[in-house]
């Protein structure tokens, strides 16, 4: 079940390839995740150390929890992936125009999981030509559907 998408990624990036990672979250972040309380909008995916972690998400606080004095909403989060995984998506993003980013967050089994994607950067004329397309598509679909 699909909690949360970035729609901003899918406009503003052409996505070249996608992958699955786990979510490393403490227990009233994933009760506020399952409850559909993340923004994906403006994050992305940083390296430390080794491990890859979301950066630039929000979730908010899971209020039932009671008072949280430290827990901080815009925090990095890290993901759980295969070690050549991580190096793997740390290469491409070295690489000069491309950038990683998290698309959706879903539930599989009892896991909550991370769609990232490798993307690169639209430029102004590409976005209009989508907008374009996806009008065209409309137009169509509202044609093929009167008849």
């Amino acid at each position: 079940m699909e909690l949360a998408t970035n729609k901003k990624a899918l406009f503003d990036y052409t996505l070249l390839e996608k992958m699955e990672a786990g979510l490393v979250l403490t227990g009233p972040e994933v009760k506020s995740v399952r409850a559909g309380q993340i923004n994906l909008k403006g994050a992305f995916i940083t390296f430390h150390n080794g491990n890859a972690y979301l950066t630039g998400a929000h979730i908010s606080r899971y209020q039932p929890a009671g008072k949280q004095p430290e827990y901080e909403p815009d925090c990095s989060r890290r993901l759980v992936l295969h070690k050549r995984e991580i190096l793997y998506l740390q290469g491409k993003s070295q690489e000069k125009g491309l950038t990683i980013i998290p698309i959706s967050v879903y539930t599989k089994n009892r896991f909550l999981k991370l769609e990232i994607a490798v993307g690169k950067g639209k430029k102004e004329f590409d976005k209009r030509e989508t907008i374009k397309k996806r009008d065209t598509e409309k137009e169509i679909r509202r044609a093929t559907k009167g008849v």
